[in-house]
């Protein structure tokens, strides 16, 4: 019986205002008998779905705003006001259907990106095509995708080469080039080309879903001040009827003290916060920001300090060998073969650097190295070949007591200072040579810092596991304010930790894989996306699925815009509420006029937080102009 009620809820809505409308038709005529039966019975329809929730609210020991209003048509209808009940249940009803209706607007963002959700895949199995609803997909699976089609799992290219509108994952529309090799995600759209892939994420464990399932989330999830307002108004609802009947005891008006309930209602300052949240995290959903729930935006908006990993962070995360010097007359493709089929054992994103050079010189990696170790922001040893090499920086030298003479020891310093990670080869306990890495910053960093300094950064600060040369020259380039270079990730917990002993709000961004000790101990923890997405959903606050950093200035921006508006909210919410009481002890507000009031104010709240929608947005188009014109122009 309740579920129908409140499925029919706007049809009841309908019927009060078209008996309202007869009721009053037939009193201008004189006919009061029937002017009466009708607004009685307009409030008597529209008080079910009202009463319904009154009185499940009070079975959990919860005094809502249904109950005031209840209490207050039941006043009405008592002393024989029959205009202002029907007036009032009826505007309650139909402002909680334009609520609705608004709110749903602010979750546009989580609808749409549900609705980019792949319904079907094309696979081949047993040599034939065949078309399957998308959740009997299963990993191995070779999925084929052509123009317009969406990527229905996450998976590998094997075959083929299109452009990927990504922009349900990255919030970027500008099309991807993606080919063989490359990866690519569920819900993305193929602008053009074609593909075959092969399935490795498939159903709830897809990018896409868990970016589904983390917005939901974190929409639901409460603010510090929505956690407070629930409090506020569990305890302000009793205390507004007890002050309504302290207004009858000393005026002795029925009819006063029963607006004065009515007014009191704190419906504005209840939907003014949550709905702020929940367009907030709407927005940087769609433009490629998952922030993790209300509290989150709370303390991110707060954050003075930032910390940055270097590689994959302030930089492209794509280095590249530079140059590769050998010695002790040992060849330099040889020594890149030896190194690289060692470096198989590593997942840092140097030695597989090296193993990607091998791979494009086109040389077989295919046999594993024998007692491979890997240590720990170091460096690899391993044996290859009856060779026992260890590859690493000169923390690992040191530690494996190998000597570096003088000559090998001022190339790496030379390579360094142009800008270069130097890592050393070892074989058999003399150093071999010199493989030179180099990584590219990224070009929206300095942007990027800059306007974060202008919204509130007081310090940027750089902690990276690589050399002081290249270190420098990246800090001095971005203008940071500190940097700490050959660090290993429990030095970076620990230079955290002290920041916020210091009194620093911290935000640490990183890789998520290598930085997840840094990015749990911050205050926030923000990770690149592409760098590991898995690993950076699970450890970190923020997660920027772009790879952008301007994407983490949008984040910061939208957090300080998002409290603004909650903060808005609540005091507008609190000063329509003291105003409304001051004229219904003043004379001057009535039951009806009051509850319109009233309603509108819970409407502008909703309002004002939909501009959270489209917080940035012309600034976003204007980011997206400057992308694709230079890839126009070419």
């Amino acid at each position: 019986m309740i579920h129908i009620i409140n499925k029919h809820k706007n049809h009841i809505t309908a019927v009060s205002a078209l008996l309202i409308a007869i009721g009053f038709s037939v009193g201008f005529i004189g006919n009061d008998g029937m002017k009466n039966f009708t607004l009685i019975t307009a409030t008597i329809i529209a008080s079910v779905p009202i009463f319904i929730k009154a009185f499940q609210a009070l079975r959990m020991r919860v005094f809502s705003i249904e109950l005031l209003v209840t209490i207050a048509v039941i006043g009405a209808l008592f002393i024989g006001e029959y205009v202002e009940p029907a007036v009032v249940t009826f505007l309650f009803l139909f402002g909680a259907y334009l609520e609705a209706r608004t709110l749903e607007k602010t979750r546009s963002s989580l609808k749409e990106l549900v609705d980019m959700a792949p319904q079907e895949a094309t696979i081949i199995r047993n040599g034939n095509q065949i078309e399957l609803p998308v959740e009997e997909v299963v990993e191995g699976d070779r999925v084929i995708i052509r123009s317009g089609g969406k990527i229905p799992v996450d998976g590998r290219i094997v075959s083929g080469q299109a452009f990927l509108n990504e922009a349900a994952i990255t919030g970027e529309s500008t099309p991807a080039t993606k080919k063989r090799d490359d990866k690519v995600f569920s819900g993305t759209i193929l602008d053009s080309g074609y593909v075959e892939i092969i399935a490795e994420k498939v159903g709830d464990d897809t990018t896409f879903a868990k970016i589904i399932e983390l917005v939901e989330e974190a929409q639901e999830s409460k603010s510090k001040t929505e956690k407070f307002l629930d409090k506020f108004a569990n305890r302000y609802t009793p205390a507004a009827v007890l002050l309504s009947i302290v207004v009858y005891l000393i005026t002795r008006e029925v009819h006063l003290a029963i607006t004065f309930l009515v007014v009191a209602c704190p419906g504005a300052l209840v939907i003014g916060a949550p709905v702020s949240n929940v367009a907030g995290i709407g927005n940087g959903a769609k433009n490629g920001v998952l922030v993790k729930g209300g509290e989150v935006m709370d303390r991110f908006s707060k954050v003075n300090t930032l910390v940055f990993d270097k590689t994959g962070t302030l930089t492209k995360g794509k280095p590249e060998v530079t140059d590769i010097k050998a010695f002790n007359d040992l060849d330099s493709n040889e020594l890149l073969r030896l190194v690289a089929l060692a470096e198989t054992i590593s997942e840092h994103h140097l030695g597989q650097t090296i193993v990607k050079e091998a791979k494009a010189r086109k040389y077989l990696l295919n046999d594993e190295p024998e007692d491979g170790e890997v240590i720990k922001g170091n460096g690899i040893r391993a044996t290859v070949e009856g060779l026992r090499l260890t590859v690493g920086n000169r923390k690992l030298m040191i530690k494996e007591k190998i000597e570096i003479p003088k000559e090998i020891a001022n190339y790496a310093i030379s390579r360094e200072k142009a800008g270069n990670t130097a890592i050393f080869a070892a074989v058999d306990g003399k150093v071999a040579g010199i493989f030179s890495i180099a990584d590219q910053i990224r070009e929206d960093a300095p942007r990027a810092l800059a306007e974060m300094r202008k919204n509130g950064i007081k310090k940027i600060v750089m902690l990276t596991g690589d050399n002081q040369h290249t270190a420098k020259l990246v800090a001095n380039q971005l203008g940071l304010d500190e940097y700490h270079a050959e660090l290993l990730p429990e030095q970076k917990v620990e230079y955290v930790k002290k920041l916020k002993a210091d009194g620093h709000i911290v935000a640490m961004a990183g890789d998520g894989i290598n930085d997840a000790p840094a990015i749990a101990t911050a205050d926030i923890g923000l990770a690149m996306g592409e760098g590991g997405t898995d690993v950076s959903m699970e450890t970190a606050d923020v997660v920027l699925m772009a790879d952008k950093l301007m994407q983490f200035s949008h984040a910061y921006s939208l957090s300080k815009a998002t409290i603004r508006n909650m903060k808005q909210n609540t005091y507008f919410a609190v000063g329509i509420v003291f105003v409304l009481l001051l004229g219904v002890l003043m004379g001057s507000v009535h039951l009806a006029s009051g509850m319109l009031i009233h309603e509108a104010s819970v409407l502008l709240v909703i309002l004002n937080a939909m501009r959270l929608i489209r917080f940035n947005h012309k600034k976003r188009q204007q980011e997206l102009v400057s992308l694709v014109e230079p890839a126009y122009s070419k």
